[in-house]
């Protein structure tokens, strides 16, 4: 066994298609320049010894006691990672060191369990492909931390391309890099983390996923990504005298309108026309606020602004109940939006957001495992508010 082996993994914004891949549907993420690094390397028999550079203290597990419930807090990530890959394992020592910023919707959890993946299969060489990294880190999170993610975290930090955004259809797994072009068309992805307290985020997300599951039933398809937009008035007027029926309807209808929007994003970005997908991604948040339910004053109002400033849209991204907002904005207009969102944040109360450019990184790679390369930053950070807080 060698020394150590080192993996980079980023996190992920979501260009578009929100709650949908848990619906069997359409999204389309792109890896970020925020990422972790995870370190893997012999450790003492039958120890499993998981450090953080954001932790004080680092946590250890017996190899033999290596299962879900056996581990809490950050350490259970990594370790479920461990004990996905299935295989007996010797003593390890993981130590991470991340940029992503917790709560932001940026999805450190994903770059976490991908980077040490990737490393844990390196330096045991055990040949796993990078789909088959992504069953393993997504197994992780939904059976040993008991997140239900859906899946498109793992897909675009492992597999995320510099340059594109990455068209994912999550019932088959099948992935195509989609060319995101900002600089040939004078444009910057602006990214607003709204820091507002997540509300009830678990709870809510897991009430959205058993609302589209019943809605799925009572249509009788195994999915919502199977009903249609032509087939959408048809479908609601089933739900809609369903006990609970107006919120079957709304939930429905943002999945069924969400899936749309995706596929005319890509079909946008294919014809080389980026500027015309801003409607659609404003689009996606109003359905979102509406009839998915699941925005935050903190980002409407940032959505507003940057909308008044001149964002040809803007979206909230992530899971909901908090996180980020993005907007697509001139270059010359990325100083003038930020300055727009933190004003309208201080003129509501709100906490001051912090604001960067990003665009499309590499997904997963190895590093140095001596450290000569650090978690990547972004590119451009306009408001220069301080290190993110990195988990």
């Amino acid at each position: 066994m060698r020394e150590s082996a080192s993996w980079l993994a980023p996190g992920r914004v979501n260009l578009i298609g929100e709650h949908t891949d848990y619906n069997d549907g359409f999204v389309l993420p792109l890896a970020i320049e925020f990422g972790c690094r995870a370190t893997v390397s012999p450790g003492p028999d039958g120890l499993l010894r998981f450090v953080s550079a954001q932790e004080s203290e680092p946590v250890e597990v017996p190899v033999e006691g290596l299962a879900p419930d056996g581990v809490q807090g950050w350490a259970a990530y990594p370790a479920g990672v461990l004990w996905a890959l299935g295989v007996d394992l010797p003593g390890l020592t993981v130590t991470v060191d991340s940029d992503v910023p917790l709560g932001a919707g940026l999805s450190s959890s994903a770059a976490l369990t991908c980077s040490v993946a990737a490393a844990a299969n390196d330096l045991l060489e055990l040949g796993l492909s990078p789909r088959e990294l992504v069953a393993v880190a997504r197994k992780a999170e939904n059976g040993f931390v008991g997140a239900p993610t859906g899946g498109m975290d793992q897909l675009a930090s492992m597999l995320g391309e510099a340059g594109s955004v990455l068209f994912c259809d999550m019932r088959s797994l099948d992935v195509r890099p989609v060319r995101f072009a900002l600089d040939d068309a004078g444009l910057a992805l602006l990214v607003v983390d709204s820091n507002a307290p997540h509300r009830h985020a678990d709870g809510e997300y897991a009430a959205r996923r058993k609302a589209c599951e019943q809605a799925a039933s009572v249509l009788g398809v195994s999915a919502l990504r199977d009903v249609t937009l032509d087939g959408l008035d048809e479908a609601l007027a089933k739900l809609a005298p369903e006990p609970d029926g107006d919120v079957l309807v709304k939930r429905a209808r943002h999945i069924v309108t969400e899936n749309a929007r995706v596929t005319d994003v890509v079909a946008r970005l294919d014809a080389g026309q980026i500027r015309e997908i801003g409607p659609l991604l404003t689009a996606s948040h109003a359905s979102m606020r509406e009839d998915f339910e699941i925005t935050v004053p903190e980002v409407d109002v940032l959505v507003e602004a940057l909308l008044a400033a001149g964002a040809h849209g803007a979206r909230m991204t992530g899971g909901g109940f908090g996180g980020c907002v993005i907007a697509l904005v001139d270059n010359d207009a990325v100083a003038a939006a930020a300055r727009a969102a933190a004003d309208a944040a201080a003129a509501h109360g709100f906490a001051a957001p912090r604001t960067f450019v990003t665009a499309p990184a590499a997904g997963a790679h190895a590093v140095d495992p001596s450290g000569a390369e650090p978690p990547r930053q972004p590119p451009v950070d306009t408001n220069a508010s301080g290190a993110p807080d990195a988990g």
